[in-house]
């Protein structure tokens, strides 16, 4: 096959939301393309998509449809022809992807980490008792009350900006924000202090760009592997197949991280109820190419720990 690359005149359209996190990583999948076909960034036309999960700030997203909220709009826009790639935070994304598309090229993983982000204080074990903390992640919730029942966590739903406004109005005491979006946006000024994953293991895929083709487009399928990163996808693989295994959605708390070490693939999860009221961890250490499998294997325990309605709202 002739490899055809994009030009000024048919540029590739790479889709995104518009929050200012995506719009950096849309750039920086731009700048990678650019660079290994020394092409220049009017090659390249960014993508605007409204989504419904940006739209609507005010509810939390367990009640509004989880996470597909962020990608619903933009897939249908790849599907239909108007955008030819799709660039995701690979934590918004569901585990299995509409007929006709595929997720299979990762840039660089950032710092997996969850950043503590508080103007006066430094660590969850600075908080007084019944403290304010606002997040809008069932997992960092749930995280939160196992380890301090006696905090009061209250809702916090929107972009980086917004939840640092709401931060600096006294809404809240502290958040929790991914230590790679600030980083993306380059915001040192930020009060965030990174907490190691030993303490708060972060989302799957935390930290991880993903993007987004149709599976019949061959051409930019080869155009995309020049920016594939092999290790992101390895360690995607496990984390990626543990939440497909445990049903993993925006209504559920579930933590799971992968990590290359000598050779082997270590990969830890974390299912918790959702009132934080009890955790289930387990870890399993690998082959790399047996990753998936490994993803699987654990979830299927952590489940039989839990036994049935562990993730169940009543109480919590």
């Amino acid at each position: 096959m002739t490899l055809t690359l994009p030009t000024p005149d048919t540029p590739l359209k790479i889709g995104t939301r518009g929050s200012p996190l995506a719009l950096a990583q849309a750039y920086e999948t731009r700048e990678r393309l650019s660079a290994a076909f020394g092409l220049s960034e009017n090659c390249f036309d960014i993508v605007v998509i409204k989504v419904t999960g940006d739209a609507i700030q005010d509810r939390p997203l367990k009640e509004i449809g989880g996470k597909g909220l962020f990608t619903r709009e933009i897939e249908e826009d790849l599907l239909s022809g108007k955008i030819d790639i799709a660039v995701h935070s690979m934590k918004d994304m569901p585990t299995v992807q509409p007929d006709g598309l595929i997720l299979d090229t990762y840039l660089p993983r950032e710092d997996v980490r969850d950043a503590f982000v508080s103007p006066a204080l430094t660590a969850v074990a600075d908080l007084a008792p019944g403290a304010v903390v606002g997040t809008s992640s069932l997992r960092r919730k749930a995280q939160l009350l196992n380890r301090r029942p006696d905090l009061n966590v209250v809702e916090f739903r929107g972009n980086v900006q917004t939840r640092l406004k709401k931060l600096h109005d006294g809404v809240a005491e502290c958040t929790f924000l991914a230590t790679a979006g600030l980083n993306r946006l380059a915001m040192e000024d930020v009060p965030a202090t990174p907490i190691s994953p030993d303490d708060m293991l972060p989302a799957v895929a935390q930290g991880a760009i993903g993007i987004e083709r149709r599976t019949n487009d061959e051409n930019t399928a080869e155009i995309l592997a020049a920016i594939h990163h092999m290790e992101t996808g390895q360690r995607l693989a496990a984390e990626r197949r543990f939440l497909l295994t445990l049903d993993g959605s925006c209504e559920t708390p579930i933590a799971g991280l992968a990590e290359l070490e000598g050779g082997q693939l270590r990969l830890r999860g974390e299912v918790l109820r959702p009132n934080g009221s009890q955790a289930i961890t387990g870890e399993r250490i690998g082959a790399i190419s047996e990753g998936a499998n490994m993803g699987q294997e654990l979830a299927e325990e952590l489940l039989s720990r839990a036994g049935p309605g562990f993730f169940d709202w009543h109480g919590s």
